[in-house]
């Protein structure tokens, strides 16, 4: 089990070139990236979808690149030789206009706004890519060992509240035999209360066994029983399960909710109650399952 929340950070340097790539994801209904990269690595976006998909199904991934470039052959100077002419040209006049002797020099020329132009290289893009495609995976790992990490926390405690449905679903099912006796002898002891005449027994029956009809939640009780295996078949398993063990919790909640509406008994009440207010925590839990 993945939980959609973490954070993975990766940086790798290969022949000058420094690449640092992190990722921080959050919950979400579907896979939806966010990038911010360099201009330099716009190119490789598609790319980049593709191995982050291959890895994560569901979650609003951000993704920052860092790129340095160390290579004596990242930038070059050059000299815009046009402009240092306008400049040459203009510091003429002035010297004809003010009469003020000329003292020119080399490192005032290269001290001339714009007069020197540093240019960055062209980039190699199989160099690149293959940058992007090594540090993008191990951040990917590291980002899933701690959405692995969470996602185990989770699973433990998911299990604690199926287990606490569990039993009281258990409890539920042994109570509703007993609450069936007991209806019965309080309606006994009402008619008693009210007539001289002996019980009609047939009638008797008759009653418990309407009462009896709409208070029955062994249906519910025993689908109750199948949703809860299957959430426990799913927590095992090691691919996303995040929607469908939503669908299951729905359906046991629909089944408590049956329960609820058929049974006035304060024990099976108590016992839904408390099925109501694990399953709602299941809930919250399964928002952020991948």
């Amino acid at each position: 089990m993945y939980s959609m929340t973490g954070y993975g950070r990766a940086t790798c340097m290969k022949d000058g070139r420094s690449l640092t790539i992190e990722l921080k994801s959050v919950n979400h209904r579907f896979l939806d990236l966010n990038f911010r990269m360099p201009r330099s690595f716009l190119f490789l976006e598609d790319a980049a979808r593709k191995q982050i998909a291959a890895s994560l199904s569901r979650g609003h991934v951000d993704v920052f690149v860092t790129y340095v470039n160390r290579r004596d052959d990242s930038r070059m100077v050059r000299v815009d030789e046009g402009l240092v002419k306008a400049y040459e040209e203009a510091l003429n006049q002035v010297e004809k206009l003010t009469g003020v002797k000329d003292d020119r020099s080399l490192s005032l020329f290269a001290r001339l706004p714009d007069a020197l132009v540093i240019d960055e290289a062209g980039e190699d893009e199989d160099a690149l890519r293959a940058l992007l495609n090594e540090t993008m995976a191990q951040a990917l790992d590291s980002l899933n060992a701690m959405r692995a990490r969470e996602g185990e926390a989770m699973k433990r405690d998911m299990l604690e509240k199926l287990e606490e449905i569990e039993e009281k679903n258990a409890l539920i099912e042994k109570r509703y035999p007993e609450t069936v006796d007991e209806y019965r002898e309080k309606l006994r002891a009402r008619v008693n209360e009210l007539l001289a005449t002996p019980i009609d027994e047939a009638r008797l029956a008759q009653e418990v066994a309407l009462m009896a009809d709409r208070a029955a939640v062994a249906e519910e009780t025993v689908r109750l029983s199948s949703h809860i295996r299957q959430a426990r078949e799913k927590c095992a398993l090691s691919e996303p399960i995040g929607r469908s063990l939503d669908f299951i919790v729905q359906e046991m909640n629909r089944e408590v909710n049956t329960i609820s509406s058929k049974s006035q008994d304060i024990p099976i009440t108590q016992a839904v109650i408390a099925c109501k207010s694990a399953i709602e925590k299941l809930r919250e839990q399964l928002q952020n399952v991948e």
